[in-house]
């Protein structure tokens, strides 16, 4: 058994050290076969460590995206001959299912591109139907990505694997980038000129089938089956429940949802806590607290002074969605790579006292959204944590004069 782990390890050092002469612009050509050899008998979590520990050495993360696409060529061999098995229920299942879908309308969106292109603006009236159809359920494809950054993700860095889902996220931001310009090629289309709308709609087609196929490739050959490995059969309860919590796709199949099979877990005995907890102005029960917290008009995140997410409130109308696999992540792991360098700066003005308060506010929609973030410190100044507080002011916006009696609801 040693001798077969030693072989796996030399293998990961070989594997490391032919990404690396790709990073310094080797020829992929030279090394093709150099690949093929040493991936023999490695797994997709073998590969995603190899990656992880190639980052922490310092190659950067972009870098690494790129190079991403290159392996990946390579290791396609090695990778057709991953099968995952997963059963209805399970919530790799319902992402391999939705990416089947997804797929399959980023092909009904390349041929009906295709047929506009032939046609001309007085003849589109079926084509404008399906492409509002097609556009309809790419806004709804969201829900898809969320489930993984807000749940899967999180799982996936309890237990080590931090980078590849890093990586995930950014080709989730670019294929956010292509869905935008999908919708403003749709919104924009009787303004302007027919050749122009239909060229760049066949581009955005093209590009959104290529970038989906090649990003849920990744997914149902490394990141999924890395994630079955490293997640305990238990723990995939509480990401069916993140899933179910943050809500599916319209076009989520019903038979992919049914009820995931949970182990009987052994009775505990009760703990009984201490009812009142005194504050130096009242006292309230754990209860009230929880109550008080879920009914602000505000959505409420608290960050400790390790940076890592301990609580959240759970507001009825969440403006951004939260679920309890975030707890202990580094909120740094909660956004976008190209936004982490701000939330960076807010905390490290914190921490020095440079400033307490961090305020933005951005149009989601039509509505808008107003977000705080305060440093929390206690009586002699010391750093506890950070609180992000948002709130949705569009009615508050709209508020004029003066209101100074009770009315009824209407």
């Amino acid at each position: 058994m040693s001798e077969l782990f030693g072989k796996k390890e030399d293998q990961k050092k070989i594997l490391k050290e032919l990404i690396k002469r790709l990073h310094k612009g080797e020829d992929i050509e030279r090394i093709r076969e150099e690949f093929k050899r040493v991936l023999v008998g490695l797994s997709p979590v073998d590969i995603s460590m190899v990656e992880e520990e190639l980052i922490k050495e310092g190659i950067p993360r972009e870098e690494i995206h790129k190079l991403c696409d290159v392996h990946l060529s390579l290791l396609r061999d090695l990778l057709e001959k991953e099968e995952v098995t997963v059963f209805p229920g399970h919530p790799v299942y319902i992402l391999m299912e939705e990416h089947k879908i997804l797929l399959d309308l980023a092909q009904k969106l390349k041929d009906v591109a295709k047929k506009i292109k032939q046609e001309n603006i007085e003849s589109m009236s079926e084509e404008a139907k399906d492409l509002n159809n097609i556009v309809n359920y790419l806004k709804e494809s969201e829900s898809h990505y969320l489930r993984e950054e807000n749940v899967l993700f999180p799982y996936l860095e309890k237990h080590g694997v931090t980078q590849p889902p890093v990586i995930m996220w950014m080709e989730h931001d670019k294929i956010r980038e292509i869905k935008k310009e999908i919708y403003r090629i749709f919104d924009l289309w009787k303004e302007m000129n027919f050749e122009d709308f239909s060229d760049k709609l066949e581009e955005k087609a093209l590009l959104l089938q290529e970038t989906l196929s090649n990003h849920f490739y990744k997914e149902n050959k490394i990141l999924f089956p890395t994630a079955l490995k490293v997640i305990e059969e238990k723990e995939w309860e509480g990401v069916r429940e993140g899933f179910d919590e943050l809500g599916y796709c319209c076009f989520t199949p019903e038979d992919a949802k049914v009820p995931l099979q949970k182990k009987k877990a052994k009775a505990k005995a009760g703990v009984k806590e201490k009812d009142k907890i005194l504050f130096e102005t009242g006292e309230l029960s754990r209860k009230e607290i929880e109550a008080i917290f879920n009914n602000l008009p505000v959505d409420i995140t608290f960050v400790d002074r390790e940076d890592k997410v301990r609580y959240f409130s759970q507001t009825k109308d969440r403006v951004f969605p939260r679920t309890k696999a975030i707890i202990g992540r580094e909120v740094q792991k909660c956004h976008p790579q190209k936004s982490v360098h701000i939330v960076n700066k807010i905390l490290e003005d914190f921490k020095s006292g440079k400033r307490d308060v961090a305020e933005f506010w951005i149009n989601l929609g039509e509505r808008l959204i107003y977000i705080r973030y305060f440093a929390v410190k206690d009586g002699r100044g010391d750093y506890l944590g950070c609180v992000e507080v948002t709130q949705d002011i569009t009615e508050i916006k709209k508020i004029e004069g003066e209101r100074r009696i009770y009315e009824e609801e209407r």
